[in-house]
C-alpha cells in the first residue's frame, strides 16, 4: 500500500484547521454572549414581544 502524502494534503489540513477554530470561536462568542445576557438581564428585561400588552412595559402618559 502505498502512502506517500501530496503536498495538496498539507495544504487541506490547513485549510481545515483554519474552518475548525473559526467555527469553535464563532460557537464560543455566542455561548459568551448567550451566557452575559442570561445572566444580566433581570426578569423584566428578558420579557418578550408576545403580542400581549404588560404594564410593566408601557410608559405613563405625560398629561394624565
Amino acid at each position: 500500500m502505498i502512502r506517500a502524502e501530496h503536498e495538496i494534503h498539507q495544504r487541506r489540513l490547513g485549510r481545515n484547521v483554519g474552518v475548525a477554530i473559526s467555527l469553535i470561536a464563532l460557537v464560543v462568542i455566542v455561548l459568551g454572549l448567550t451566557f452575559v445576557k442570561v445572566t444580566r438581564g433581570g426578569i423584566g428585561a428578558m420579557e418578550g414581544f408576545d403580542h400581549a400588552v404588560r404594564p410593566a412595559m408601557t410608559t405613563p402618559e405625560a398629561g394624565n
